[in-house]
């Protein structure tokens, strides 16, 4: 079952209404989101908040907003898998389906095994502020053309690694702080129900950024290619597949080749959305390894997001 509260860490579900509550004032503006966009095609909000698939980004600006019009979102989301658990909340504004402003804190939770090092309990904190900027194409309007929808964007992440930053920064030289800065590539097959994604990540970020930026024995900033792809089984429900690739600046650390491996990311997902106002996306997820655990292991297990959108 998914541990929707992660221990320690501020409650999902009230982030979710204070980050609504925050931005309710663009809702309330005659130039908030309507009708123009199809259900699903805004994506859902990514872990690291931008708009598109749970664990990446799509060229799509988040929320039905189209051309003159605002759009606000807030979105909850929990992990869990066999040795680690993750809660995540955020928020996002976009405007004229062409800039998108996303906002997300990520609270993972080592549960207790680093309790050799005597951190048993110790919560990893990253917060991820990102601009997104849609440069070329429509989605939906360039349905019937090969050109896809592309958009360029950044996420700046800070990561408080509470007891553990002495030797984060210190004996495996990670920066506590870094930027990405990605392109995306959207393509829209409507007569099908496809959509398929490609985003191209430049970054340092280990485990996502997690474990901070870089390392003593990192290679620099890499190119790591990321992917989507869903079919739209109805109006209301989306399914399909996403990858993500990793840097891997720590795995010849002090701590031995290998003991802080990282391992590429997936996952299989369905989104359903009832209306415009409401989605939710279950997903399996597999992780590789992420952080030492009690017994090491590839990380895999459940994933559930909610969203409200207006």
């Amino acid at each position: 079952m998914l541990d929707l509260y992660s221990r320690g860490g501020r409650r999902p579900a009230a982030a979710l209404a204070a980050a609504l509550a925050a931005l309710g004032l663009f809702a309330s503006t005659p130039a908030h989101a309507g009708d123009g966009k199809l259900l699903l095609t805004g994506g859902v909000s990514s872990i690291d908040g931008a708009a598109g698939g749970g664990l990446t980004p799509w060229a799509v600006t988040g929320t039905y907003a189209t051309r003159g019009q605002w759009g606000v979102s807030a979105y909850a989301t929990a992990a869990r898998t066999q040795d680690y658990g993750l809660a995540v909340s955020g928020a996002a504004a976009s405007w004229d389906n062409r800039v998108e402003l996303s906002f997300a804190r990520q609270d993972f939770d080592t549960r207790d095994n680093l309790a050799a090092l005597g951190l048993a309990g110790l919560h990893l904190k990253l917060d991820v502020v990102g601009l997104k900027l849609r440069v070329a194409g429509e989605a939906i309007l360039d349905s019937d053309r090969w050109t896809p929808q592309i958009a360029i964007g950044v996420l700046h992440k800070r990561v408080d690694a509470g007891a553990l930053a002495p030797t984060l920064t210190g004996a495996l030289g990670a920066a506590p702080s870094g930027t990405d800065v990605y392109v995306s590539a959207t393509k829209l097959f409507l007569a099908p129900g496809l959509l398929a994604n490609l985003t191209l990540r430049l970054t340092q970020a280990n485990q996502g950024g997690l474990l901070g930026y870089g390392g003593a024995q990192g290679q620099g900033r890499r190119i790591e290619p990321e992917f989507s792809l869903a079919w739209l089984a109805s109006r209301h429900l989306a399914v399909g597949l996403e990858g993500r690739a990793q840097p891997d600046n720590l795995d010849r650390s002090v701590l031995g080749t290998g003991a802080l491996k990282a391992d590429d990311w997936f996952d299989v997902f369905a989104a359903w959305a009832p209306n415009k106002t409401v989605s939710l996306t279950l997903a399996w997820v597999d992780l590789g390894r992420i952080v030492p655990a009690l017994q090491p292991r590839r990380q895999n297990g459940a994933y559930l997001s909610a969203q409200l959108a207006y």
